[in-house]
């Protein structure tokens, strides 16, 4: 790490801690030259993540656009913003996880379907009203008696 006053490459760790919630490491350095500290932060690179849509066309992830369509299903319903939310972090780790830099929107969808289902049934049939296009209302009632059968 350079200095940021006198631009020595070498300098010692003084002091380290961890910081944002534990997302990155929070050091303090001082420079073996001119002797003054900085500090320095580390973090974890996550990979830009390509989100590849039903038209074919691409667009990166925005975790924001996933946490709305939850919150839109969720409406007036008793799940909490906090649960949406975790939810939203847990998919967008399982996706970095995955490593593939390109996913196709379709696992998303899967992905959300599968937490909505286990926290609130009809938010879970909203969204996958949305999700699978239903043209009619004989696909909205074969996506309902495949939920009960499952019960």
């Amino acid at each position: 790490m350079r200095c940021p006053y006198c631009a020595n490459p070498e300098s010692k760790v003084v002091d380290s801690r961890p910081s944002d919630e534990g997302n990155s490491i929070r050091r303090r350095r001082e420079c073996l030259v001119c002797h003054k500290r900085f500090t320095t932060y580390e973090t974890v690179e996550c990979l830009p993540l390509v989100v590849i849509k039903r038209d074919g066309s691409r667009q990166s992830f925005d975790k924001s656009k996933l946490l709305n369509g939850m919150i839109r299903a969720c409406e007036k319903r008793p799940v909490s913003f906090q649960t949406l939310e975790a939810i939203a972090n847990e998919i967008e780790q399982i996706l970095q996880n995955e490593m593939d830099r390109e996913v196709p929107s379709t696992r998303i969808g899967e992905l959300v379907m599968e937490r909505l289902r286990q926290v609130d049934e009809v938010a879970y049939v909203r969204f996958a009203s949305v999700y699978r296009q239903f043209k009619d209302i004989g696909t909205f009632m074969a996506e309902l008696s495949k939920l009960l059968e499952e019960k």
